[in-house]
């Protein structure tokens, strides 16, 4: 359980800073195009701003993403009812996880959690963040071999 544990809660946050640092550089990118200069210090305070800005909402809702998505992978995983490597479901896991939390809350509120996962690439990069987060998972938490002698 203690290994589960270590491994969950790194994972949530590198899925969490990576959904946040690439929603910032969505949005900037998106004042780019239209005509807007975007320095690096503006990009580098953007995304520390939204990096602590968000950490009170959307982090949150990624732990519980990841709460509901590491479980049903690790039955899967163990199940054995599909074949497909440890890393690949958990890596899929995270992704199904992100991409529906941001289409659940669309519908569910009828406002996207992050302005950039309202169209495809947006969404897609979000889903990205929770690949590696699950991939983050699945390595923390695998079960090392026994040592005969430490």
């Amino acid at each position: 359980m203690l290994r589960v544990l270590k491994a969950f809660f790194p994972a949530v946050f590198a899925a969490y800073v990576l959904a946040s640092l690439l929603a910032t550089q969505v949005i900037l990118h998106d004042l780019v195009v239209m005509g807007v200069e975007v320095d690096l210090e503006t990009r580098l305070r953007a995304s520390l701003h939204d990096l602590l800005g968000l950490a009170s909402t959307y982090l949150l809702l990624v732990l519980l993403a990841f709460l509901l998505a590491m479980p049903a992978a690790a039955a899967l995983v163990r199940l054995h009812l599909i074949p497909g490597s440890r890393s690949l479901w958990f890596s899929l896991a995270g992704l199904a996880a992100l991409v529906l939390l941001n289409v659940i809350m669309r519908q569910l509120l009828g406002v996207w959690p992050l302005a950039a996962a309202r169209d495809w690439s947006g969404l897609l990069l979000q889903g990205f963040a929770g690949a590696v987060g699950g991939y983050l998972y699945a390595r923390l938490s695998q079960r090392r071999p026994r040592q005969l002698f430490r």
